[in-house]
């Protein structure tokens, strides 16, 4: 018999699946498709200080391997999730949430922590400094080690849950910021958020996404994401949540080989509703031919 547990600070997972942040909204319609409580836990919708309705259409691409989207992080708000959405969940999903919060100015993220903490089912937040697709925000906290440790330490002075700081791959040298997030506090990492990528409509000669770039998911962005994730292993202590472009029992294996503690699937929920379920189901039968009784035991061990 194998053993799917996993631990992330101190929050026990029944299993490694956990639906990426925007690919799972607040997982409603999921549990028409399945029991979502077979999961080992979702990360909900990115939400702000305010309500926001995001970009301007059109916001997705598709391209070979994946997708591009700039939805600009449309949601209703904290006080809406924290207040009306999240008790609400408590009473059919039992596992507890992963809270994505992301802001545009450091007071935003602060507030936002400090209500979401209060939800007894939040088991941990998400500090989203990552988003490629907004303006004033986002991002642009995750691109620079001294910014991304000064969000981390005010956010980690309020929240009473585990703080895990999701990086951008659009950097220099993530494991410099992963660090800096470590020394300022942080509980744990998400590696990684989307690439930055376009695509031009032939017929107009103009970008097709209203924001002219946005964020690449999809199996294109596997080997960079698994790679980003064994550096960042390298260079920190805390655990992390691996991500980007994952769709099978094989990758998430490899994944935890390269440090992931556990794995969030994305794009694949777009493609495949029952992705999750039946990654889920196929890590029992991949772990017996691979020999691992336990995937706990396996983190991190292509470092050895």
């Amino acid at each position: 018999m194998v053993d799917l547990r996993v631990n992330l600070s101190g929050v026990e997972l029944q299993n490694p699946i956990i639906p990426a942040s925007g690919c799972f909204g607040f997982g409603h319609e999921f549990q028409e498709f399945y029991d979502i409580n077979m999961l080992g836990s979702f990360s909900f919708k990115g939400t702000t200080l305010e309500p926001r309705f995001g970009n301007e259409l059109p916001r997705v691409a598709e391209c070979e391997a994946g997708m591009l989207n700039a939805v600009g992080l449309q949601n209703p708000g904290i006080d809406a999730v924290a207040y009306g959405i999240m008790p609400g969940l408590a009473e059919w999903f039992r596992q507890p949430v992963i809270a994505n919060i992301s802001g545009f100015a450091l007071d935003d993220y602060v507030a936002c922590c400090e209500k979401i903490s209060t939800c007894d089912n939040v088991g941990i937040i998400e500090l989203n400094i990552s988003c490629p697709n907004v303006k004033g925000g986002g991002m642009a906290f995750g691109s620079n080690a001294e910014c991304a440790a000064q969000v981390t330490a005010a956010c980690k002075k309020v929240s009473t849950k585990p703080l895990y700081v999701k990086l951008s791959p659009n950097v220099t040298d993530i494991a410099e910021i992963a660090k800096a997030c470590e020394a300022a506090g942080a509980d744990g990492l998400s590696v990684i958020n989307t690439l930055l990528g376009m695509r031009i409509d032939l017929k107009t000669r103009k970008p097709v996404l209203a924001n002219k770039w946005g964020g690449l998911s999809g199996p294109a962005t596997f080997p960079v994401a698994l790679r980003m994730v064994y550096q960042v292993y390298a260079a920190v202590k805390i655990p992390i949540m691996g991500m980007g472009g994952v769709s099978s029992a094989r990758d998430v294996i490899e994944m935890m080989l390269a440090g992931a503690s556990a794995v969030q699937v994305g794009a694949a929920n777009l493609v495949n509703p029952f992705a999750c379920k039946e990654i889920i189901e196929a890590l029992p039968g991949e772990m017996e031919k691979l020999g691992i009784a336990s995937l706990r035991e396996i983190v991190g061990e292509a470092h050895a």
